[in-house]
């Protein structure tokens, strides 16, 4: 059930757009959810909200009254839905409190939408599953001179409160180019002529032995298990990061803020 409760145009009206276009915009929206963080979204002046999703049964609160204030006030849509349509929405009923908020994040786009011609580094995530590491990595890429995040939705922690908390809020100015596949995006980015390295430990090759090469991709595997041997077969070659003192590898946040600074140092 819609509530058309904005007196002025949004600046951004999908209908006017192109088919193209008008998916590209959807594909760019984050969902975020739960009462504080959808709250502090709205407050946020950096943060462009599109629309809000409540639930018909929310029992009054004051924060839902200042989050439904915000939204009229930033002429955000607002749509009522039931319980079991909202959890649809969010992905995540047990937390969500009863409202998500769909924000635009202009640095998240499709990977098919990466010009070849762009350079710069790019770290691909292959099953990387922790939420508090995603957003450590993401704050990492975003301050680093590396060119963005691919990010696959399907087998890596999705973006969410926890994540954008952990990224200190850059997980809306990130470069961050999703994909459904690790194996998918190593298969587009091989087409773009890219070269593609695993991060590995036993790999006899040290990541400095490249340090020439630029518009490089670098995966990084699960944080227990590394690399999977699907991802291990696509990659070009393997390279590690020298480790002293018997150190046998690093948390994977750890590598890649290393392999996103590489032309830093």
């Amino acid at each position: 059930m819609k509530d058309n409760l904005n007196n002025d145009s949004p600046d951004i009206d999908p209908a006017d757009m192109s088919y193209d276009d008008r998916k590209a915009f959807f594909d760019s929206l984050l969902t975020i959810y739960g009462r504080k963080p959808v709250l502090e979204a709205l407050q946020s002046r950096e943060v462009k909200p599109y629309r809000l999703h409540l639930a018909d049964s929310n029992r009054s609160a004051d924060i839902i009254d200042k989050v439904t204030s915000l939204a009229k006030n930033r002429h955000v849509e607002i749509l009522f839905h039931s319980k079991r349509d909202l959890s649809q929405i969010s992905k995540n009923s047990k937390q969500d409190q009863g409202i998500a908020l769909d924000i635009q994040a202009p640095g998240y786009q499709p990977l098919y939408q990466l010009d070849a011609q762009q350079q710069g580094d790019l770290i691909l995530l292959d099953r990387v599953t922790n939420p508090q590491n995603l957003g450590m990595i993401i704050r990492s890429v975003a301050a680093s001179p590396a060119l963005g995040l691919v990010l696959p939705t399907k087998g890596c922690a999705n973006i969410d409160p926890l994540v954008i908390k952990a990224s200190a809020g850059t997980a809306l100015k990130c470069r961050i180019y999703f994909c459904s596949t690790t194996t998918s995006a190593t298969d587009l980015l091989a087409q773009q002529g890219r070269k593609i390295y695993g991060l590995s430990s036993h790999s006899a090759m040290e990541i400095s032995q490249i340090a020439g090469q630029t518009g490089c991709v670098f995966v990084l595997g699960n944080e227990t298990n590394g690399l999977t041997p699907e991802v291990a077969r696509a990659c070009d070659d393997q390279i590690k990061i020298p480790l002293a003192n018997d150190i046998e590898s690093l948390n994977v946040s750890v590598a890649a803020a290393l392999v996103a600074f590489r032309s830093v140092f």
